[in-house]
C-alpha cells in the first residue's frame, strides 16, 4: 500500500510564493566556521578544501538565486543538493576522525573532545535541518506549486489549520526545529515522518547523534575525570 501524506492547506492569497534562502545559507556559513573551528587531527585532507568547495556553489547560488519559487530550475536545486552533500561529507568525516581518535588510543585532552564533540553535533543539527528543507515534498520550490506533491513530513499545523496563520508553510526554521529535537530526543517530537525517506533520514541523524554524545562525549567525561 503506497505511503500517504497530510495534504498542505491552500495558500491564502496575499502569502508571496516566494522563500527566502538566507536561513539556509547562514546555517551553512556556520557549519562552515565549526568544520573551521576543529583541530587538524579532526580535519579530512588540507583544511581548506571542504570550505573552499562549499564557497564555490554557495557564493554563486544565493547571489543568483537568494530566493527558492516555483519556477525555480533544476540546476539550482542540484546545486543546493551538491552544497548540502559536501557540508554532510565533511561532518561524517569528522566524526568518522573522532571516533578514531577515541578507539584508536590517540591523545586528545577532554577539553578539546568535549568542544571537538559539541562543534560536530551541531553541525550535525544543520545538516539534517538542510536535508529536510530541501528534500520534504520535493523541496522548497515544489512545496510553493499548486498541487504540490504529498509531503514527508506531517507538522501540527497541518492537522490542525485553524490553528495556524492564513497560508502557513513550513519554513527553514522548522526543519531546523525537527532536526534538534530529533537529534535531542532520538526520536520525532511534535513532527512526524511519513515516508520512508524522512524515517531513514531521521535514524541516520538518531545514530550519529548518539555515537557523538554516549561515545565521544561520555570518553572525554573519563579523561576528566
Amino acid at each position: 500500500m503506497p505511503e500517504q501524506a497530510a495534504e498542505t492547506p491552500p495558500p491564502a492569497a496575499d502569502v508571496p510564493l516566494l522563500q527566502a534562502r538566507w536561513p539556509a545559507t547562514l546555517s551553512i556559513v556556520l557549519a562552515i566556521a565549526l568544520y573551521l573551528a576543529l583541530p587538524e587531527l579532526l580535519v579530512l585532507g588540507p583544511r581548506w578544501v571542504f570550505p573552499a568547495l562549499e564557497g564555490a556553489i554557495l557564493l554563486p547560488l544565493t547571489v543568483a538565486r537568494p530566493h527558492r519559487h516555483p519556477g525555480e530550475a533544476g540546476p539550482s536545486r542540484m546545486a543546493a543538493i551538491a552544497l548540502i552533500g559536501l557540508t554532510t561529507l565533511a561532518n561524517v568525516a569528522s566524526l568518522g576522525l573522532l571516533v578514531h581518535v577515541i578507539l584508536g588510543g590517540v591523545h586528545i585532552t577532554g577539553r578539546t573532545l568535549i568542544i571537538s564533540a559539541i562543534e560536530i553535533y551541531l553541525t550535525n543539527v544543520i545538516v539534517f535541518g538542510l536535508w529536510y528543507w530541501e528534500l520534504d515534498g520535493g523541496g522548497p520550490a515544489a512545496r510553493l506549486r499548486p498541487g504540490a506533491p504529498y509531503r514527508d513530513f506531517l507538522f501540527p499545523q497541518m492537522n490542525l489549520p485553524e490553528k495556524a496563520p492564513p497560508g502557513w508553510r513550513p519554513t527553514f526554521f522548522d526543519y531546523l526545529y525537527v532536526s534538534l529535537t530529533n537529534a535531542t530526543a532520538f526520536s520525532p517530537t511534535d513532527t512526524l515522518p511519513l515516508t520512508r525517506k524522512a524515517k531513514g533520514l531521521m535514524a541516520i541523524q538518531c545514530v550519529a547523534s548518539l555515537l557523538t554524545v554516549a561515545l565521544v562525549a561520555g570518553r572525554a567525561v573519563n579523561v576528566i575525570t
